[in-house]
């Protein structure tokens, strides 16, 4: 069954390790009339901005500040910051909390500005997202992607669920609760819908799930299998593996429905297909010469290109948003890791010393990917950076966690 989304009681901690080649030092103070609110801003803003591993955070000189106050730019100085953010928290007439914040260059000795957001109580989470979003982009010139949002699936016992959640993995709530595997999420561009396969039916059927109604269409119901959606950078088509031929290949299917159109021609296994951020190709897994490697096709089919050559085992492709980055998981002496490779150059690099790695997806800005991983027998999603410096871990209580998804950035 389907339904709008719940909120989830078990939530995330998170445990960040490892420390980047470059990190900006900054501070947050409490904002002020933050007690009114139910969430604290001034952590979940410093939170986000020491998960992406890019900042450091610096204690705080004692004392009240908000938007409209102007820091001792002398003391904070001899606190190490390089930057500082500052607001307040006010209850509207109406019910709603008016968040407010500024960001200081204490160096410069500059107000970098600030905004006002008007938010529902149920909205201060997103409101702290959005304000360390801002603080990342002022910083580092690069699109901060906190207020983002991410989907997986659990179970626990013999349910199956698909959640969605903040991008920091709070927040998490039950779009999908079933008996049978729920796999393979993908998000539609602009971030309001989901598609994924579902064994309800006793076999795999792609659905499409509007993620703020609950309400969900069929999309790919064919003779055989089908399995793998992808969505196309203009949402107008998605790619999936279908077995109506009798072996699974690659074809396109409309947002809207109608007859698939074949994009692979072999007799081999063709699955895994996700597009380039640009829509002109499309990256997918076959064993057509012999074991799973990554290909690349252009977006209406034809010939393909092998893509990864280390190793006899690649699989799980994902594109950064920027073209340059190819990640997936390698099968090195038996263990499944995350590897990322520089398309440009070839270069492939490895992430991860874990042993049963799956399922990355970039986020939005292409600065981290978030994947699926074992540790101590329990599932777990982790971030990490590029480089693989800066690993994150969303620990989840209940169940195994499991396909990842991170969501674009929301229209």
């Amino acid at each position: 069954m389907a339904w709008p989304l719940h909120e989830a009681h078990a939530q995330f901690r998170v445990e960040v390790s490892g420390v980047g080649l470059t990190q900006f030092p900054f501070s947050v103070v409490n904002f002020r009339g933050n007690d009114a609110a139910s969430q604290n801003i001034a952590a979940i803003v410093r939170a986000d901005l020491e998960r992406s591993g890019q900042f450091r955070f610096s204690e705080p000189v004692v004392g009240n500040l908000d938007e409209s106050t102007r820091p001792d730019l002398t003391a904070w100085r001899g606190k190490g910051a390089d930057s500082l953010v500052v607001g307040s928290v006010n209850r509207l007439a109406d019910g709603r909390f008016d968040v407010r914040f500024r960001l200081w260059d204490l160096v410069r000795g500059q107000d970098l500005g600030g905004l006002s957001y008007p938010v529902a109580a149920a909205d201060l989470r997103l409101a702290a997202h959005r304000i360390a979003d801002q603080v990342y982009e002022k910083i580092t010139g690069d699109k901060g992607v906190f207020s983002t949002r991410i989907a997986y699936v659990s179970k626990a016992g013999q349910r199956y669920q698909l959640w969605v959640a903040d991008a920091d993995g709070e927040n998490a709530r039950a779009a999908l609760s079933s008996p049978e595997p729920i796999i393979s999420p993908s998000w539609a561009p602009g971030g309001s819908q989901l598609a994924y396969v579902s064994f309800e039916a006793r076999k795999p059927v792609i659905y499409a799930h509007d993620v703020s109604t609950g309400k969900r269409r069929l999309l790919a119901n064919f003779r055989g299998s089908n399995s793998a959606p992808a969505w196309s950078p203009d949402g107008k088509q998605l790619v999936a593996t279908l077995s109506i031929s009798g072996n699974a290949q690659l074809y396109a299917v409309g947002a809207d429905g109608g007859e698939p159109r074949r994009l692979t021609q072999t007799e081999s296994i063709d699955t895994e297909p996700v597009f380039s951020a640009d829509g002109k190709s499309i990256y997918f897994v076959s064993d057509r010469g012999g074991s799973p490697q990554v290909y690349r096709m252009a977006a209406q089919g034809g010939d393909a290109q092998r893509v990864t050559f280390s190793g006899n085992y690649n699989i799980s492709p994902s594109i950064s948003p920027d073209g340059r980055h190819l990640a997936f998981i390698s099968r090195v002496n038996g263990a499944f890791r995350l590897h990322v490779m520089e398309l440009s150059s070839g270069d492939v690099t490895a992430l991860t010393d874990t042993s049963a790695d799956e399922s990355p997806s970039f986020s939005p800005n292409g600065r981290m990917i978030i994947y699926a991983t074992r540790d101590k027998g329990q599932e777990s999603l982790m971030t990490t950076s590029l480089d693989g410096r800066i690993k994150t871990r969303l620990a989840g209580a209940q169940g195994d966690i499991r396909e990842p998804e991170w969501g674009p950035f929301l229209r």
